[in-house]
């Protein structure tokens, strides 16, 4: 990964000069990073990007053509350039582990820093993680969608450039695709890499029938033919049965046949017939074409016969939420006599209202291992599951609920700790295998695609008491 020092709002470096100037710049601050989400949708979303931004907190410095450039804008001074010159993390970092099931509201990355260095690393965490999180949480809804089927990410050539396509890839295997399109993600992660062949394969050839016997040749125990170039049904899947014949007569079994237009349901379900009755029961029918979680749901209602499903722009896009709403707010900070002191964001708009202090986030289970709620408390809180628990909803205070059997379990873990990497390197397989575990202990009201029900996010009594000492001090309102 290249050094990203220089990925950053040019505001971050005002106010860090302004924290220097002002002698600001040693006292330890902590920020949250989390989504506000849609409020009529109250969508999950799958934590990613964790990796990327390790990556990027190890390999922050400037280097000599980064001071030179910021020695022409002609803002700075001297001491700020000798301070840039020296920068290195060395801070705390905790995060929610990539492969979380998370909710709107959840602080999912903890940065514990001074503010000088906490300040800088604003933007280019809310890129790494919030466009890898948005691209795993619509890989994650296409999969629930598809019921078990597979789903290939092929967005790479619609992708809003080449980092989009490649970390959006590795996202997208994160959140529930098996294989990706994009052979440099393949090569950098290790992750299935799947395709066959394009319109202008079959095109190339003085039929279609020859087109499809030179790929058979090429890869005859890989074989899966596109299908409707000219006519699906009248030539594309004739064709493809007699290239799989003379395969299976030379010992060969091909894998099937993709259809990329068309009434995907209709062709589908002729298809699959015709196959049958050629004696190919298990030739795989893969369908591609602007597909998305809604376009699978309504192909399954009407009864389409697709084993696999190719998913391209509208994932790798997210062509229906650009973006997951992920912010970075200061919490506490440091003041001038050592103590740490909460901070708080104030609104008229009451969705941008900020949790106060240095927080923990924790998740409550049943005896069965099922989630109840995430409980968010005040660091140093530790949920007693010794005795009951009462927990309530932070705005309707009246809707609550005792647990008297639970078991909580922080999420946030170690990421950094004075600087230094402690956390653990997974792969996007051996992530995906945790989402899938994780999703499991959800119930499926909270994570269905259309009107969702709303997961339990409560806070401890202690913090909604300082948050509510904050509203007061300010004029502000705690309902």
């Amino acid at each position: 990964m290249r050094n990203l020092t220089m990925m950053t709002d040019l505001y971050e470096l005002t106010m860090m000069y302004g924290y220097l100037r002002e002698n600001m710049q040693d006292r330890r601050a902590v920020f949250d990073m989390f989504y506000r989400g849609q409020p009529d949708k109250q969508r999950h979303a799958v934590m990613a990007g964790v990796e990327q931004l390790a990556d990027y907190i190890r390999d922050l410095h400037f280097s000599e053509k980064d001071l030179g450039y910021l020695r022409s804008l002609k803002l700075f001074d001297e001491d700020f350039m000798a301070a840039l010159k020296n920068f290195r993390f060395t801070g705390d970092i905790q995060a929610v582990p990539e492969g979380t099931i998370v909710f709107p509201g959840e602080p999912l990355v903890r940065v514990e820093a001074p503010l000088f260095q906490a300040q800088l690393v604003e933007t280019a965490l809310l890129n790494l993680i919030g466009h890898q999180m948005l691209i795993a949480t619509k890989a994650n809804r296409i999969a629930r969608e598809a019921q078990g089927d597979t789903v290939m990410e092929f967005g790479l050539r619609r992708a809003q450039g080449p980092d989009a396509g490649t970390w959006g890839a590795r996202a997208a295997v994160i959140g529930g695709a098996a294989s990706t399109s994009n052979v440099m993600t393949g090569l950098l992660f290790d992750i299935p890499v799947s395709g066959t062949h394009a319109h202008s394969w079959v095109m190339s050839f003085p039929s279609e029938l020859e087109s499809f016997r030179a790929y058979a040749r090429c890869f005859p125990d890989t074989c899966l033919l596109l299908v409707d170039t000219y006519d699906t049904l009248a030539s594309g899947v004739p064709n493809a049965i007699t290239v799989f014949k003379e395969l299976r007569a030379m010992g060969h079994e091909a894998k099937g046949i993709r259809l990329d237009s068309g009434d995907l349901a209709y062709l589908s379900i002729r298809a699959r017939k015709m196959l049958d009755e050629a004696g190919f029961p298990d030739a795989l029918i893969a369908a591609s074409g602007d597909l998305d979680e809604y376009l699978i749901r309504e192909l399954k209602t009407q009864g389409a016969r697709i084993n696999l499903w190719g998913v391209g722009t509208k994932l790798i896009t997210s062509a229906d939420m650009s973006s997951l709403g992920c912010v970075y707010k200061l919490s506490a900070m440091e003041d001038t006599h050592g103590s740490m002191q909460a901070k708080m964001k104030i609104s008229d708009n009451i969705a941008k209202i900020t949790l106060p202090g240095k927080k923990d986030l924790w998740r409550l289970y049943d005896p069965n291992g099922m989630a109840i709620a995430d409980y968010i408390t005040l660091a140093g809180e530790t949920p007693d599951d010794r005795k009951p628990l009462t927990i309530f909803d932070p705005d309707e205070v009246w809707k609550k609920m005792t647990l008297t059997e639970f078991t909580a379990v922080k999420l946030q873990q170690p990421l950094f700790k004075k600087g230094i990497f402690v956390g653990t390197k997974r792969t996007p397989k051996e992530i995906a295998l945790f989402r899938a575990k994780d999703e499991k202990t959800l119930w499926e009201q909270y994570l269905r695609t259309q009107a969702p029900h709303r997961y339990k996010v409560d806070l401890s009594d202690r913090l909604w008491a300082l948050r509510a000492d904050l509203l007061e001090q300010a004029g502000g309102d705690n309902t």
